[in-house]
């Protein structure tokens, strides 16, 4: 356990590292030499059944989980999710113990000791046998054991969507199996960096992602960096951000305040991150650099709206 243990604590540091230099040197946070264990954590939350001892090195989490024999997700953790299966996209290292896991569709599989794995989300999950299961993560640390406001409960929140320009004509380009891959190569790097946000990933709109934040300056900034990581991949992403309050249902979330997010994306053009004049104002002080791109009548809301557009995003 010693030696998995310095390993995760490696991978903290390399993580942060990673993380740090996909910034810009603008005044943001860079890398440094530097480690954390676990065994002084920055948080310990306690779950029903487990634990969960988190570290954060900046934009950096990774999460060391420890669930008991018995435990199962659909009965220590749904009450507090508020969703039928969980709806967390989990990536990993199983340390020890055995996790059975059950997705919507019936697909099942045994996670075993000293493996990294994937889980996607719509699941169910419990511990196999009389040992606990003990694992480290990172693309769910953030929110791990950390339920959204209940069903029917409207909170403020910035709301954020994204889209791959022009993804039909590059399809047809590409052909079928190249464009799998480079979707899921998107999709891989942009949860992650909606990991180092702590955005919370509702649902993939086929070629973008539909996802929550608590804090308009996270959402922004996490849009700036997601459009990077597309660029690096060869592909041009369109961003739309408004805050506003939301309504959680299941697994999904309600509200006019992602229909305008929705709306703002489409008015911006590759490489392009565009918010409403409502998450602009709430960005006061957090350095973030707008500029207006115009007024507009949002298609559905009543009355036209200034629209502004991140200064740093990459184009094209």
């Amino acid at each position: 356990m010693v030696d998995i243990a310095h390993a995760a604590d490696a991978f903290v540091h390399f993580a942060a590292a990673g993380t740090a230099e996909a910034m810009p040197n603008n005044g943001e946070i860079m890398p440094r030499l530097r480690f954390k264990a676990f065994a002084t954590p920055d948080e310990v939350r306690p779950l029903p059944n487990g634990r969960a001892d988190v570290v954060s090195l900046d934009e950096a989490t990774v999460a060391r989980s420890e669930f008991d024999p018995g435990w199962r997700w659909s009965i220590d953790l749904a009450p507090i999710m508020g969703t039928k299966s969980c709806q967390v996209h989990h990536l990993g290292h199983a340390v020890s113990g055995i996790l059975h896991v059950v997705m919507d569709d019936g697909d099942a599989l045994d996670i075993p000791p000293g493996s990294i794995y994937e889980i996607p989300p719509g699941h169910d999950a419990w511990v196999v046998g009389g040992e606990p299961w003990v694992t480290v993560e990172w693309t769910s640390a953030r929110i791990v054991g950390i339920g959204p406001e209940g069903p029917g409960e409207r909170v403020l929140s910035t709301v954020l969507f994204t889209d791959i320009v022009d993804s039909t004509a590059r399809l047809q380009r590409m052909g079928d199996l190249p464009w799998q891959e480079l979707l899921r190569l998107h999709n891989a790097r942009l949860r992650n960096d909606l990991n180092s946000f702590r955005g919370r990933e509702v649902k993939t709109t086929g070629d973008g992602f539909l996802a929550v934040f608590d804090g308009a300056t996270k959402a922004v900034r996490c849009a700036g960096v997601m459009t990077r990581s597309a660029h690096d991949l060869g592909l041009a992403i369109r961003v739309g951000i408004h805050s506003g309050e939301v309504e959680f249902v299941g697994d999904d979330v309600r509200g006019v305040a992602v229909h305008a997010a929705a709306r703002v994306m489409s008015l911006a053009g590759p490489g392009e991150v565009f918010v409403t004049s409502t998450t602009s104002d709430l960005l006061d002080g957090s350095g973030v650099e707008l500029e207006e791109a115009g007024t507009y009548e949002l298609k559905g809301l009543s009355g036209r709206r200034l629209v502004f557009r991140l200064v740093t995003p990459h184009k094209g």
